[in-house]
């Protein structure tokens, strides 16, 4: 039997959260071996880029807003909601991991207008999986709901 002949849904079953993508990208990476796409010497690149885990180092996040109280705000620290993680427990994981505010700006420096400001998750924020982190300078409101990259280092495995 041929992978790309059978559904999502005959071989696992109904999606989750996060086992639904791992399994969506595992069928992904079958199809894309059954048609074979990995003759040439870049193949492994291609199934990761038709995969979409490009490279790996990275989580994607949401940025939610500053922590706040119903009419201060403390601008120094973020909350962050990360892809994936629902629990306190799964954001325990990314405790001390760097994050990346990547923006483009008007203005070209050093021969580029794209920019980052790093940040550090520094504990959960609840009981739903958000996290609260803490940048080099605070971040813009303008970029609350822009999308952050989690990085999975340092490694503490």
């Amino acid at each position: 039997m041929k992978f790309a002949e059978v559904s999502h849904d005959a071989l696992f079953g109904s999606r989750t959260a996060l086992g639904g993508r791992f399994l969506q990208t595992l069928v992904i990476i079958l199809k894309t071996l059954d048609i074979g796409l990995l003759n040439d010497k870049n193949g492994i690149n291609k199934v990761r880029y038709a995969a979409g885990i490009l490279a790996g180092l990275y989580s994607k996040g949401r940025i939610l807003g500053h922590k706040r109280a119903k009419r201060n705000t403390r601008p120094n620290t973020s909350l962050v909601q990360i892809e994936g993680v629902a629990t306190k427990e799964d954001a325990q994981f990314y405790l001390g991991k760097r994050v990346a505010y990547v923006y483009k700006a008007k203005k070209e420096i050093h021969g580029s207008k794209v920019r980052v400001i790093w940040g550090r998750v520094t504990r959960p924020h609840g009981n739903s999986g958000v996290v609260k982190s803490k940048f080099s300078s605070n971040i813009p409101p303008h970029a609350f709901g822009a999308s952050v990259r989690v990085m999975l280092y340092p490694s503490t495995i």
